[in-house]
């Protein structure tokens, strides 16, 4: 990067550092540090709450998924209002009348402090395991484009977000996360408004939205009843509404932010706010992607988007050949792709169908060549690692956005979107950070082992365990590996264990006669069943089901398992907390 960049990027990340380092010096109170002084307002809350979820990997990885799959992807966010208001009208006021601190301490209210302990557990492994991912995600993509030290990488990214998560807590998060919203959101317009300027002159915007959508890159909606598809709409507002329920109304990381809310109501607005606009922002994030797609139909782009691998490949000399060979077919082939995305262009504006039926074929016969030859240096990538006894990740999706900021976009612009970047990573660690001392801390350590410890003492504790849990996310960001696509990675964790926290949480709500030991039972049940069906997808023997069917998998589990051992284990029951 020039130094313009990165003069841009230290200047943002340090200005939102300092200022909420400086919002949160008073903090000196075990309630300011795990939930601040519930004095938010509706905007810092839905901000926050969109920050905590809109990690790095979002700014990633879903524009590469808007470059191959288009905007199919946007409908996992359908469900998403829908939850808001279940959560806002049936959730939301209990958290508000016990004066909880953790979503997990209404569960021994409701049942007993074995039920409590085992949720706080799943969603301790859970968000640990995503604080890891979020840290490792953009800082593998990052230092295979720029050629940056991994490690040193991650040091730096985990150590910055831990120190001040450390020194402000809650508090501290809901103020920086603000500012890195403000930013996130602009660089991203900011992008999409000059990756449609960078289109060449003689192809307008409509022209690009016309061969887009005759490309199927702008179809947003799907009805087709499919359990193997990922992404229709059935996925989303059914499958993905039970994730969106667990997420935001039972995850401790959402949950510690609307608690925040100096009131019911503004926590509400704040949540609502999250429901209506997260839709049109991914939407923007695809699309960004679908332009992205758009632009190196007639700029050429590298046969292979991480630099890092195709490097290295080009320094193996056995190879070097059959690469040089693939990166010539590939130059004819990009001519005529590019040649028949300009007659495809000429037939929209005749509207002749038969012409535009033509020009789509012979574009689809273009990029069937272009992935055949991907496929191929993803084959040479595969053999030259094997023949190294090692194993690489071939898929480059994840690369594609970096590779357009660093390569097409201004100086200055760069060092702003590296900024999105590192505050969607930053924003969401200090989140997961914060959930995870206040649940340690509440659920475990306050409840468990020291009951009659001062205001002082706590305080003390809740500061080391959060810098302890950054420690272990930096120290398993090291091992973390790549999944087939990094935003997938976070959502499958997700999809494994929050079915379960949901179901349990779902009967606490709305099945007053079930009592802790059917739910105690019912909730380990389902946790088999659900890995059990993860794994056996992954075999031959079954039709596969899309990873977001595990939620209401293990939610539908949880009830009806305990539903069942309440009938055979008879009516006495633990008296629930008012409600």
């Amino acid at each position: 990067m020039h130094w313009i960049d990165w003069t841009v990027m230290f200047a943002v990340l340090t200005a939102i550092v300092a200022y909420g380092v400086w919002k949160t010096r008073s903090v000196n109170t075990t309630q300011s540090y795990l939930r601040g002084e519930r004095e938010l307002g509706w905007w810092t809350i839905g901000l926050s709450v969109m920050a905590t979820q809109a990690s790095a990997i979002t700014f990633l990885s879903t524009p590469g998924q808007g470059y191959g799959d288009g905007m199919r992807f946007v409908q996992f966010y359908y469900g998403m209002p829908l939850a808001m208001i279940i959560i806002c009208v049936f959730i939301l006021p209990i958290y508000y009348r016990l004066n909880v601190y953790t979503a997990y301490e209404y569960l021994e209210n409701r049942f007993d402090q074995k039920t409590r302990t085992l949720a706080a557990t799943l969603f301790l492994f859970s968000r640990g395991m995503a604080a890891s991912f979020t840290i490792s995600a953009p800082s593998i993509i990052l230092t295979n484009i720029m050629g940056w030290n991994l490690n040193t990488t991650i040091v730096l990214m985990g150590a910055a977000v831990t120190f001040y998560t450390v020194m402000g807590g809650t508090k501290a998060v809901s103020f920086t996360q603000k500012q890195q919203m403000i930013v996130m959101l602009t660089g991203l317009i900011l992008a999409a408004i000059l990756i449609v300027l960078n289109l060449p002159e003689r192809v307008s915007f409509g022209d690009a939205i016309g061969v887009a959508k005759t490309l199927g890159k702008m179809e947003a909606l799907d009805v087709r009843w499919d359990l193997s598809n990922r992404y229709n709409i059935w996925s989303g507002m059914i499958a993905a509404l039970f994730l969106f329920l667990s997420y935001f109304g039972t995850d401790q990381s959402q949950v510690q932010r609307y608690l925040a809310g100096r009131s019911l109501r503004q926590s509400r607005i704040g949540l609502l706010l999250n429901g209506f606009v997260k839709i049109p922002m991914q939407y923007l994030v695809l699309f960004t992607g679908v332009m992205v797609f758009m632009f190196f139909q007639f700029v050429k782009p590298p046969v292979h988007f991480n630099k890092s691998n195709l490097d290295r490949l080009e320094a193996a000399e056995a190879y070097r050949p059959a690469l040089d060979s693939l990166k010539k077919e590939y130059d004819g082939i990009f001519q005529g792709k590019e040649a028949g995305i300009y007659r495809l262009i000429d037939a929209l504006h005749a509207k002749d169908e038969n012409a535009i039926a033509q020009a789509k074929a012979g574009v689809d016969k273009w990029h069937g060549e272009d992935l055949r030859v991907r496929s191929e240096v993803n084959s040479l990538l595969e053999n030259m690692a094997a023949k190294n006894g090692a194993t690489i990740e071939t898929n480059d999706r994840d690369y594609v956005f970096i590779n357009y900021i660093i390569n097409y976009l201004p100086r200055g612009v760069v060092g702003l979107l590296f900024a999105v970047i590192f505050c969607a990573a930053m924003s969401s660690v200090a989140s997961e950070l914060t959930a995870l001392s206040t649940t340690t801390m509440v659920d475990i350590y306050r409840r468990s082992f020291k009951t009659d410890g001062t205001d002082r003492h706590y305080l003390r504790v809740s500061k080391a365990l959060t810098l302890a849990w950054g420690a272990l996310a930096i120290a398993f960001a090291f091992i973390a590996s790549l999944f087939e696509n990094l935003i997938q990675a976070v959502n499958i964790v997700g999809s494994l264990l929050y079915g379960t926290i949901l179901g349990i949480f779902l009967v606490a709500f709305f099945f007053k006669r079930i009592t802790a030991t059917p739910v105690f039972i019912s909730a380990l049940i389902a946790e088999a069943v659900v890995v059990a069906v993860f794994f056996w997808d992954k075999t031959d023997k079954v039709e596969d089901i899309g990873f977001l069917w595990l939620n209401p998998i293990g939610c539908g589990v949880v009830i009806g398992v305990s539903l069942l051992l309440q009938g055979l284990l008879g009516n006495s029951r633990t008296q629930p907390a008012t409600q």
